[in-house]
């Protein structure tokens, strides 16, 4: 009786360990063929890049808590919530919108790390409004002049822009629009209109490109 049960179990034991070494021989030719190999297989394809958004002219007229208002319609963002006064770009929720100083927005460009600080309220009356879409992306709003509206809608928009954005509608520059930051370059930090007065709206010489040159801070909630 024992000589039967101790073969049984030896026959188990055979039995498994042939199955795992069966098992391991075809574990690299399933990974093989999982990767693309052989003929037939898919090919290993790495994910695409999102395109940068396009760029938003509003063709209106209006006082610029109105402008502002109608801008963030269109873009479909919401003020950042009481219970985030003051946050990153990068863990910012998406689908809202802060505004960050001169200083934050000049920097981010010029060392090309986007990563901002955002405000729920305009730390000073010349900061820029900057818009995180539902996908992540950015936008930086600010006012242009009329001339611009042309190269500005992508139908008819060469390679490259250059342009001056405004953070605030003055006389040269009554219309408002969104850009999309990861196409913005710079060289230069924003400056007051009038040096005096530091409430002065601010200009921000840059170039609009045609493609990415570097990737937004996507994070989000």
């Amino acid at each position: 009786m024992s000589f039967r049960l101790s073969l049984r179990t030896d026959r188990r034991v055979l039995t498994h360990a042939l199955l795992s070494l069966l098992l391991l021989s075809l574990l690299p030719a399933s990974l093989h063929a999982a990767r693309g190999g052989g003929s037939g297989g898919k090919m290993e394809v790495l994910p695409s890049q999102k395109a940068a958004p396009a760029a938003v002219f509003l063709d209106t007229q209006g006082t610029e808590a109105d402008l502002r208002r109608q801008l963030r319609l269109k873009t479909g963002v919401v003020e950042l919530s009481a219970e985030i006064p003051q946050t990153r770009y990068s863990v910012a929720p998406v689908g809202s919108f802060g505004f960050t100083p001169q200083q934050g927005l000049g920097l981010a460009l010029v060392s090309q790390s986007p990563d901002m600080p955002l405000e729920r309220t305009a730390p000073a009356a010349n900061a820029y409004e900057i818009h995180k879409l539902a996908d992540g992306s950015a936008l930086v709003v600010g006012f242009v002049s009329a001339d611009l509206k042309p190269q500005l809608t992508p139908q008819l928009r060469p390679k490259n822009v250059r342009l001056a954005l405004y953070s605030n509608p003055t006389e040269k520059a009554p219309h408002i629009v969104a850009v999309p930051l990861s196409k913005l370059a710079v060289d230069q930090m924003p400056h007051r209109l009038d040096p005096k007065n530091p409430n002065s709206p601010v200009v921000l010489e840059m170039d609009l490109q045609s493609s990415s040159n570097r990737q937004s801070p996507h994070g989000g909630q």
